[in-house]
């Protein structure tokens, strides 16, 4: 049976409860969600009520890890794209007239300017989950162009998770028992400069690039 974000949303606290593509700008809940960028085959959006930074093995929040469930919607031509290669690798496509979108779940390593693809899910019109990947991919976000819409859509994740801290580690230490420390207060007291490094870096890079 296909599972779909129905009970489980109460569950998973309404990752994905949105409506068909072609309605999509108006009917996705700005209240959860944050659009960040349109191209010209897909919407990105992030869930701004569940990112939640992460939680070391001795109980306390870890500023560096945050983890950031993302939604997608495709335009027609993305569809077939993706119902194309499915086709091409001996994949199963029942369903997949129907698909709509996408999820994926994100796991940043603040410091190390990285992201971990964890898992993709397929969506169908009604939000339904069509197909699960464990992908386990890490992207290097500074070796990224700054034109790349991945790219322009970490930096702004990352962007949002700095000017909102304070309510990110309060979210953390109700829903996923983790303590602030003296020193994590400190930190998001001054502000957390989460894409300053990344950016930073590949100005260096692209300046020793010149040089040679």
């Amino acid at each position: 049976m296909k599972m779909r974000w129905g009970a489980g949303l109460l569950a998973a606290a309404l990752l994905f409860a949105a409506a068909p593509q072609a309605d999509a700008e108006e009917a996705i809940s700005e209240d959860i969600y944050q659009w960040v960028q349109s191209t010209a085959r897909q919407n990105y959006y992030f869930n701004k009520q569940h990112i939640y930074f992460g939680k070391d093995e001795k109980g306390n929040i870890n500023l560096d890890i945050l983890t950031v469930p993302v939604l997608k919607t495709y335009d027609s031509i993305q569809i077939q794209d993706v119902v194309s290669k499915r086709r091409w690798k001996g994949q199963s496509t029942a369903g997949y007239g129907d698909l709509a979108g996408c999820a994926e779940y994100l796991l940043f390593h603040v410091k190390e300017q990285t992201v971990d693809i964890v898992k993709h899910e397929d969506l169908d019109s009604d939000w339904g989950t069509l197909d699960t990947t464990a992908v386990k991919r890490t992207v290097k976000i500074a070796d990224l162009s700054e034109k790349d819409v991945d790219a322009k859509f970490y930096h702004a994740i990352l962007k949002y998770a700095e000017h909102h801290g304070p309510e990110i580690a309060a979210r953390t230490e109700k829903e996923k028992g983790a303590k602030l420390t003296k020193e994590a207060q400190k930190q998001l007291e001054k502000g957390l400069q989460t894409d300053m490094d990344g950016k930073d870096a590949k100005k260096n890079k692209n300046e020793q690039k010149k040089r040679k």
